[in-house]
């Protein structure tokens, strides 16, 4: 029977896990031909952009970040609270939009409160 070194078995767990974070990571990031057909419910305007391209998760969404737009797909909470909870981890919005239909200036002053 054969066995591998310590440093081989290191290596393949390590290849093993980076290969599982770029599968995952490219499952649940929309590609920019996604965001820009529609399918995302969510499309979000920042005041400050993003230092880097990010996955985030708030308001029960996974949000694909990168610039000053960021977008999503549905979640089951009303657009206010997923807009307050996007709010918190990236600073003022300046529009939000769920499903094509745009947060008035009351609801997205709330948001930014």
């Amino acid at each position: 029977m054969t066995t591998l070194s310590r440093s081989t078995n290191i290596g393949a767990l390590a290849a093993a896990f980076a290969y599982t974070t770029l599968i995952f990571g490219a499952a649940i990031a929309p590609s920019s031909a996604e965001a820009k057909s529609g399918s995302m419910f969510y499309t979000v305007e920042l005041a400050q952009p993003v230092t880097k391209t990010s996955t985030t998760i708030a308001g029960g969404v996974a949000w694909a970040c990168k610039g000053t737009t960021c977008v999503a797909q549905k979640s089951n909470s009303r657009p206010l609270r997923v807009c307050r909870e996007l709010q918190r981890e990236h600073g003022q919005i300046t529009s939000f939009t769920a499903k094509d239909e745009a947060l008035d200036a009351d609801n997205l002053a709330k948001c930014n409160a």
